[in-house]
């Protein structure tokens, strides 16, 4: 029998382990590369008193699918753990709970008659069955018609600004239509949201598939950064990474597209390039607090407060007991922004510095001495800016290399990125690779397994 084709897979986040997890169900070799010591990417850990804890807030809805069906396949379902969450709002040095409808009827800076449109919003958004119609409108224009310009100015223009700054009137109305249709999906029997999380943090399910990946032929190297690809006679042909070059049958990479244009420039036209660079990203800042005590009792406090330098204060321990991380209470303070500011290039000394007095104007009760440690990650490309007519600008999967494909945060669509939706689109790829070297083999199979037809077609038609 013929030795397993191999495919060298350029990051070991969800993305790419979800396409390794594919690929050795198909008889294919994957060789997984990843730069950080850990596996994970975005949803990579850290370890705090010996536990593991993301480096920026993670979390699923409970109809996040995919990652579930993985989970099962990996025969770990005793690991997932669902619980009822809380939302809350700082909007006018008030802190306001918006978890149920009742907590809507309750916030008190709308009018009656607006917070009855403010609670019927997710309703009319579920009800948007095709989000084709809403790739000509901004989210400002299509929230405006919904619910009103007073309850857009309250609510959600201050988010929208905290999030995307300088792109928040450009930021299409698909992303936040599948927001709230996400969000208003995500419930219990009583109707209280629900999120789920994994007993042992994201990082024990990276662990778990990792594990499947190498008992299954595979192999991943951590701390391996990739150098550059090889292409010979047009092809892609491997990687060199750590020093040494992989000799592969394709290559499939996961990284920011940013990144990948700057990987495949010197084998393709400056056309392609460009298309690669014409999706802008925002950078991420994250200031994780261990604390020795509760700083609230929401988990997720979205910050309407142009003067607050965070656009949301998230106390993962009102999530995850504060036992998993032998009593240090976890909060999140997260700033999306771009990569020229100056708050991305400071030290995580200068950055609490920073914040410190504004989480004291905000929580007056607050002590520098409720810090036990803290922590600040930074991610350059965190956040695609999702536009208008975005499915336009989305590469496909195959590249004009052959045997080089892609799969990126930014070909999520219309979802938004998230690992749900990067192991769902790892594990199309996977499929893709798997079926191209199919076609291609001399008699149409890889160890014996026939080829089905398949195509490289973005969910989005692109």
């Amino acid at each position: 029998m013929s030795a397993k084709p191999k495919v060298a897979v350029i990051g070991g986040g969800f993305a790419g382990l979800a396409a390794a997890h594919e690929l050795v169900k198909q008889g294919i070799e994957p060789i997984v590369f990843e730069g950080d010591p850990s596996l994970g990417g975005l949803a990579g850990s850290f370890l705090v008193k010996g536990h593991n804890l993301e480096k920026f807030y993670h979390h699923w809805f409970n109809n996040d699918l995919h990652v579930m069906e993985m989970i099962k396949e990996l025969g770990a379902e005793d690991n997932i753990l669902l619980r009822s969450s809380n939302t809350g709002m700082y909007f006018a040095k008030s802190f306001f709970k918006l978890s149920s409808p009742l907590d809507v009827l309750r916030f008190t800076p709308l009018s009656f008659i607006n917070r009855i449109r403010l609670g019927l919003l997710v309703l009319k958004a579920r009800k948007v069955k095709h989000w084709e119609p809403l790739e000509g409108l901004t989210a400002e224009e299509w929230l405006i018609s919904l619910c009103g310009k007073k309850v857009y100015e309250v609510v959600w223009e201050p988010l929208l600004r905290g999030k995307f700054g300088p792109y928040a009137k450009q930021i299409s109305a698909v992303w936040f239509w599948n927001k709230l249709k996400l969000r208003g999906g995500s419930r219990g029997k009583k109707g209280a949201e629900q999120l789920a999380y994994f007993q042992g943090g994201f990082a024990h399910l990276a662990e778990l598939m990792a594990s499947g990946i190498v008992k299954a032929g595979g192999s991943i190297h951590v701390s391996t950064p990739v150098e550059s690809l090889i292409v010979e006679n047009g092809k892609a042909v491997g990687v060199k990474a750590g020093g040494k070059e992989y000799r592969t049958d394709a290559v499939l990479a996961t990284p920011a597209l940013p990144i990948i244009a700057k990987m495949v420039a010197p084998y393709t036209t400056p056309q392609y390039v460009k298309s690669l660079e014409k999706i802008e990203y925002l950078a991420n800042i994250c200031l994780v607090l261990e604390l020795d005590r509760s700083l609230s009792k929401i988990y997720w406090l979205n910050v309407n407060d142009v003067n607050f330098p965070f656009v949301g204060i998230i106390e993962h321990t009102n999530f995850e007991p504060p036992e998993s991380y032998s009593g240090r209470h976890i909060v999140y303070l997260s700033k999306y922004l771009p990569a020229d500011h100056e708050m991305y290039h400071m030290t995580p000394e200068q950055v609490l510095e920073v914040s410190i007095p504004h989480i004291q104007r905000m929580f007056p009760e607050f002590r520098r001495e409720w810090i036990q440690d803290f922590h600040l990650w930074k991610a350059r490309y965190s956040q695609p800016i999702v536009v208008k007519h975005y499915s336009k600008l989305i590469p496909d999967y195959k590249t004009p290399i052959p045997g080089l494909f892609i799969s990126s945060m930014a070909q999520v669509y219309p979802e938004d990125r998230g690992t749900n939706y990067a192991i769902r689109d790892g594990r199309k790829v996977g499929k893709i690779v798997a079926d191209d070297l199919k076609a291609s083999s001399p008699k149409g199979a890889v160890n014996g397994i026939a080829s089905p037809n398949g195509n490289s077609r973005h969910p989005a038609g692109k």
